[in-house]
């Protein structure tokens, strides 16, 4: 049985599986070069189409993830994140007629159900639209179905835990009407606990927090959790004027949304509010509500193995707190967690309704994120022909990638298959050393990135209790790059380029059989230097999506002026590698933050 996934909003995408298995997943940001693209996917499901050579008939299903939405025909851009896109008259009118009379929610319950009642024909319009475009344009003949946003979300995340009973979390800006939705499943029979109106969000108020801070809602909330280490959590009060968590479940005390919410943060917060405090306090106080949530539900599913899906837990900070909380055996978080993940969801989810499966006891969890396309040394001899550059082909090109490495260059790496998810791991990376403690400045100066947000570490997998504390019952949420860690002594006098200054970092760890070619560079380079881990950051330009084919590699390649591009089994060199420049106050410093001093 062939089922599509389709997401047609934000970050838009589409998953296939087949009999039962996860074989490809793709958002059409990568394909359009748009970053956090909305819109019908059309690109995605071309591309799965052809990359498996299906013929629409062979399609047995549609799931498209979310029932009730707007329909967005071509796709948007996403620049100006939540509160600068363009919704379209009649939905930004709804927004913000909403925002202005949200005060007065309590006092006239019906506004809530006359809100949704104004909406429903255009929700209709966007189902028929979306089976018209799907059998017109595809020539898609199987049946189409909608599913729910969070059950999509909470499918992601337990059919790919490898969990037979777990307790489940989607917790999101909003979706369907709901911000939040909790489960416990018990071998595949999904039993709901609560769920939580979109008014009342979660992820919402950490957006409204990231708008303030001056940055974009809805794409820079992880600037916020970076920023936030910087800071001191000194808000707490004012934000807690806003939301509190009460008996389980977010309760928006303030009744404020959207531009309201701005309103009252502003008249809330002093004139000259810091913006790394506003950061720290927003974080601290998101993580003790999350944690708050978590444990209220653990104390009813008595389950302590625990799935979690939704864009909230993009924030690898939070599912630390969630691991650390007692009680909570494992966690695993869907590697695409935010709505990138909702074609794999929708699709999963229809696959084990319409199979009438239930649980696998031997379902695994799942093995690699390796869902995208490939490309043979064809395709990428004629793109290097094509930029009239000099390169070698090299059987074992792993070894020379961590000689390199261990000479100290900066490699990107494009190899296999490219990642699902808002994660590079490996395949679509730029690797670097991790003991250089002035790269957070010039690699991120290369790439047109923010200077305190900290690079990532890849890790070879056997060594990771040498790097981290406290790994027992999320290795498997290490694996994609989901969760932070506190750091061992070692790692912090080490590997001063990718722990943060709270003595945290954001780990891939590597098995042989996760990823064999970037195992072994990281083995080869462990041989050469003793050191079991590389920086890993994305093959990317700062606001461009991870780069997906030969020709986006090489325009990267050469915009970051990287030295070295290992792309397949060719390795090209770069004529004119950035330079490195450093301000040696800042280091200093930056270093004095983590307790560690300027060699």
């Amino acid at each position: 049985m062939n089922i599509l996934g389709i997401g047609d909003h934000v970050s838009c995408g589409t998953a296939l599986i087949q009999n039962g298995k996860l074989v490809a997943a793709i958002n059409d940001e990568r394909l359009v070069r748009e970053k956090m693209v909305f819109g019908v996917p059309r690109e995605s499901i071309k591309m799965i189409m052809q990359y498996h050579a299906l013929h629409p008939h062979q399609i047995d299903a549609i799931a498209i993830g979310t029932i009730n939405q707007h329909l967005i025909d071509h796709y948007i851009d996403y620049r100006e994140g939540w509160f600068g896109f363009q919704r379209g008259k009649f939905k930004q009118f709804l927004f913000e007629t909403g925002s202005r009379i949200s005060k007065q929610r309590y006092h006239l319950p019906f506004l809530d159900r006359l809100y949704y009642t104004l909406r429903k024909p255009a929700f209709a319009k966007r189902r028929r639209a979306l089976r018209k475009i799907l059998k017109e344009e595809f020539d898609f003949t199987c049946p189409v179905y909608f599913l729910d946003h969070h059950l999509c979300h909470v499918a992601s995340a337990y059919y790919t835990s490898g969990y037979s009973d777990a307790t489940v979390f989607s917790i999101d800006g909003g979706g369907d009407g709901k911000s939040a939705r909790i489960y416990d499943v018990r071998k595949g029979i999904f039993n709901e606990l609560l769920s939580i109106p979109s008014f009342d969000s979660l992820g919402c108020f950490y957006s409204y927090i990231t708008q303030l801070c001056g940055f974009k809602a809805g794409k820079h909330e992880g600037k916020i959790t970076g920023l936030a280490a910087y800071g001191k959590p000194v808000y707490i009060p004012q934000l807690r004027k806003i939301m509190i968590t009460h008996e389980g479940r977010v309760q928006n005390i303030a009744n404020v949304f959207f531009l309201s919410a701005l309103k009252e943060l502003k008249k809330l917060l002093p004139d000259d509010f810091s913006h790394k405090d506003l950061a720290a306090s927003i974080q601290t106080y998101v993580e003790e509500m999350t944690v708050d949530l978590v444990k209220y539900w653990l104390e009813k599913t008595k389950n302590g193995h625990v799935a979690l899906a939704g864009g909230l837990f993009a924030n690898v900070k939070i599912n630390q707190r969630i691991h650390e909380i007692p009680g909570v055996e494992s966690v695993f978080v869907h590697p695409g967690m935010s709505d990138e993940g909702i074609p794999v969801g929708a699709a999963l989810q229809l696959h084990y309704q319409l199979s009438k499966q239930k649980y696998d006891e031997h379902f695994p969890v799942m093995n690699h994120v390796y869902l995208g396309p490939e490309y043979d040394d064809q395709e990428i001899q004629n793109e290097l022909d094509r930029q009239e550059v000099t390169y070698q082909y090299l059987d074992h090109i792993e070894i020379e990638i961590a000689r390199l490495l261990a000479d100290g260059a900066v490699v990107a790496r494009f190899h296999g298959r490219m990642e699902y998810g808002p994660r590079a791991l490996g395949n679509r990376s730029i690797l670097y050393q991790a003991n250089d403690p002035s790269v957070n400045y010039w690699l991120n100066d290369a790439l047109n990135r923010t200077e305190f947000m900290p690079f990532a570490p890849i890790v070879l997998m056997e060594q990771a209790e040498k790097c981290f504390k406290n790994l027992h019952g999320a290795s498997n949420a290490a694996r994609f790059m989901t969760i932070t860690f506190d750091c061992t002594d070692w790692m912090i006098q080490t590997c001063q380029g990718v722990v943060h200054v709270d003595h945290t970092a954001r780990p891939q760890l590597v098995g042989e059989k996760d990823n064999p070619g970037m195992y072994s560079i990281l083995n080869e380079y462990f041989k050469l230097t003793g050191i079991p881990c590389l920086i890993n950051t994305s093959f990317n330009m700062h606001e461009a999506p991870i780069v997906c084919t030969p020709h986006d590699a090489m325009l990267a390649f050469k915009l970051g002026r990287l030295d070295f591009l290992a792309i397949g089994n060719f390795l090209v060199k770069n004529l004119n590698p950035s330079e490195r420049k450093v301000n040696k106050n800042k280091l200093k410093d930056y270093l004095g933050r983590k307790g560690l001093s300027v060699n």
